[in-house]
């Protein structure tokens, strides 16, 4: 790049550059000895390595552990979970959606299975804390919200250190990787969601995303919604006036779909591949799990499952021990007023602008699979699977009328950092009881 088209660009995006830096600074401190190595559940790496080495599974020879990895064994012509001890022809697959790996592709073709997720985790969660800004500029300049530059930072940092992101971007793992790209890809998809100005780029990162994190299938409606009434009239004349004229809206669904067929069609055949349906991930095929037995019984996903979901996103409360004190939380989650108390004032906005309503639907139904999900995200400091949401959760308070000036908007914005800052530092995952630290 010339030297005076790089001067353009960083004078362009110097607050994004900026951010990125102070977020990757924090991060990586707070990353600590884990930045320096790989994280104990490095499964996108290991899928990576297995493409270049020319095979579409995993080699159990070289797994590092069985934690969290799908086994398929053929009994009958038929693909099942592997049961008792692991066969020669049993094959070995990560239990998640793959595009983190084809991410780390071209990294893991210079480091090979030594490639650090941990230093790849939170460099990536310091471009999503920059991503989320460029957002939340995107909307102002175009009128949908009213912050001014400094109030778009001050969101952007609450993201990076004010909610459940602060310590799963310093951990590495492939639970958390998944979360923390997630965040990435869904500014990207929002931002060219917005109007449906930019369809096709608007689905190509969708498909990044749910292809990250499954759930993120659901932020779908958000396109949908904006391709069906971007203007400022009401929605029902909008809905109403469809019947006249349709197909700007219908021509901007097509590329939209168009735009997340390709990696959409990729990872459907994949997933044939591997385990016999275009919609499986791999968790119906968790070797020797604990959750095997309610997968069995119920499914992936059942109202059975709904209030230890809910529990775990509302309810749950850190417990304190006098002899000798301590403070300490529950592995199983930890209440969102807690990890995230600037969700009180989404439920008494000042406004009710556009967006309102679409955000409201988009998290609405991004949120209900997770809370109908066999897991409740174990371990974790908090309800992890909330990060599914919390960009859109933000944007509804960026639009949401409160100043940020405000004493008890302030005093959740301290309250949210204090609590994610435990979170980073007393948080001990399937890294640290591998490894002993």
């Amino acid at each position: 790049m010339p030297l005076n088209v790089l001067r353009v660009w960083l004078s362009a995006y110097r607050v994004e550059v900026v951010l990125f830096l102070v977020a990757f600074a924090v991060l990586a401190s707070f990353s600590s000895q884990r930045f320096l190595r790989q994280s104990a559940a490095p499964h996108f790496v290991y899928q990576s390595q297995a493409w270049l080495e020319g095979r579409l599974d995993i080699d159990p020879q070289v797994l590092p552990n069985l934690e969290d990895w799908a086994c398929v064994r053929v009994v009958n012509g038929e693909k099942v979970r592997c049961e008792g001890r692991p066969l020669p022809s049993d094959r070995w697959f990560v239990s998640f959606p793959s595009f983190p790996a084809v991410v780390m592709l071209p990294f893991v073709a210079l480091h090979g299975y030594q490639f650090n997720d941990t230093s790849f985790d939170v460099i990536f969660g310091a471009l999503a804390v920059a991503l989320f800004y460029s957002l939340l500029r995107f909307l102002a300049k175009e009128g949908e919200t009213a912050r001014n530059r400094n109030e778009n930072i001050a969101l952007s940092l609450i993201l990076a250190f004010g909610t459940l992101f602060f310590y799963c971007a310093i951990r590495g793992e492939v639970w958390f990787s998944a979360e923390v790209m997630g965040v990435a890809f869904t500014c990207l998809y929002a931002r060219n969601s917005v109007r449906a100005h930019r369809p096709v780029l608007a689905g190509l990162f969708f498909s990044m995303a749910t292809l990250t994190r499954t759930p993120l299938f659901f932020t779908g409606v958000f396109f949908v919604l904006e391709a069906l009434c971007p203007g400022p009239e009401s929605r029902l004349s909008q809905l109403k006036a469809l019947g006249q004229n349709w197909k700007p809206a219908a021509r901007k669904v097509g590329l939209f779909a168009l735009g997340a067929a390709p990696l959409g069609l990729l990872a459907a055949a994949y997933n044939v591949y591997r385990f016999g349906r275009p919609g499986e991930f791999g968790h119906r095929f968790l070797f020797n799990n604990r959750v095997n037995a309610d997968i069995d019984h119920w499914g992936l996903f059942h109202w059975e499952y709904l209030p230890r979901n809910l529990e775990a996103a509302f309810l749950k409360l850190p417990t304190v021990s006098f002899d000798p004190l301590r403070l300490a939380y529950d592995p199983y989650g930890l209440t969102l007023l807690l990890t995230l108390p600037l969700l009180v004032f989404l439920l008494i906005p000042k406004t009710r602008p556009r967006l309102h309503w679409p955000l409201w639907l988009t998290v609405a139904a991004c949120a209900l699979p997770g809370l109908l999900y066999q897991n409740t995200g174990y371990m974790q400091f908090g309800f992890r699977f909330s990060l599914d949401y919390t960009p859109y959760l933000l944007l509804l308070f960026a639009i949401g009328g409160w100043s940020l000036r405000n004493r008890a908007v302030l005093f959740a914005v301290a309250l949210g950092v204090l609590v994610n800052f435990w979170g980073a530092v007393a948080f001990r995952g399937y890294t640290e009881l591998v490894r002993n630290w």
